[in-house]
């Protein structure tokens, strides 16, 4: 059937008006649609019923249920931008949604999310990024916030045994470390170039970048580099591990499982979903069904399915 924002509106009307939700048709349509596609629905249901979606299905669901729905009706540059919002909010910052969220995207969709957050929240995501958090980490977010990585798909063989012995003269070679040419060399190159620096860096030194890094830095620097030569390497299989985290151990950080889930689902949800069975010998699926519940449970899995 040809899509139908109209229709769409319409159904998940129906699915929330009187006495009673009908959980099952907002899933049959929330989940079964792109991106872009319910964007059109939000505004078609604005416009014939003169009421925001989001704010209906608010009241109409609960729990983490609702998180999942709210999340399906929002602009993605506004989702992430809320997101890295509570990151940054409260007690404590959420190092690990910041980092995910400025590596996994491209530069677009990091510019995006910067304009939305300023539009949402009034300070720009750099000024709040400063505030919360320190060090080497702070250097590393405020970099890749701008959203300016190398999105070049060229490899400088020359180039990248140069910066490979500039690391190992940055950290291993010297007492100390010069943190600002790991984070200029690893914010800003493209992820091909990344990937034949870590190359460059095995073959020149006996082991990997990620070793040196480990041995370097410490805490949520090593963390944040870590993850990017991880990224490098696979996105795919660093958000698989993201996920595995999520639904693994005592208790599910649904935040990160709905956000994960929800924004690639467009993009590389499928290759996640490999790189998961291949890393934990399940699917990602069989995992999301033993660790929720309910119709959060069955919205999960119509998206990953």
């Amino acid at each position: 059937m040809p899509f139908d924002p109209r229709a769409d509106a319409e159904t998940l009307h129906k699915a929330m008006k009187g006495m009673g939700t009908d959980e099952k048709t907002l899933i049959g349509v929330l989940c079964h649609r792109t991106v872009a596609q319910r964007v059109e629905i939000t505004n078609a249901y604005k416009s014939a019923f003169g009421k925001d979606l989001k704010s209906k299905i608010k009241s109409e669901t609960t729990g983490h249920f609702e998180s999942l729905l709210v999340a399906l009706c929002e602009p993605r540059a506004e989702y992430m931008a809320s997101e890295m919002h509570h990151a940054v909010s409260g007690m404590g910052t959420q190092e690990g949604t910041l980092i995910e969220t400025l590596i996994s995207g491209n530069n677009q969709e990091i510019r995006d999310i910067a304009a939305a957050y300023k539009n949402l929240y009034g300070n720009t995501l750099e000024k709040d990024i400063k505030g919360d958090t320190s060090g080497t980490l702070k250097m590393l977010l405020v970099s890749l916030a701008q959203g300016n990585r190398d999105e070049n798909s060229f490899v400088d063989g020359a180039k990248a045994r140069d910066e490979a012995q500039r690391l190992y003269h940055a950290g291993e070679a010297k007492m100390g470390t010069d943190e600002s040419t790991f984070n200029a060399i690893l914010a800003t190159r493209s992820w091909a170039q990344i990937r034949q620096i870590m190359h460059e860096y095995k073959s020149q030194h006996g082991h990997s970048l990620e070793k040196a890094v480990a041995s370097e830095f410490s805490a949520n620097a090593e963390k944040g580099l870590l993850a990017i030569l991880r990224c490098a390497e696979s996105r795919a299989c660093y958000l698989a591990k993201r996920l595995h985290k999520a639904i693994s151990g005592a208790g599910t950080r649904d935040r990160c499982l709905i956000r994960i889930v929800v924004t690639r689902c467009d993009i590389d949800l499928a290759d996640i979903k490999r790189e998961y069975e291949k890393l934990y010998g399940k699917s990602l699926a069989a995992d999301i069904s033993n660790d929720t519940s309910g119709h959060y449970k069955k919205g999960l899995l119509a998206l990953v399915n």
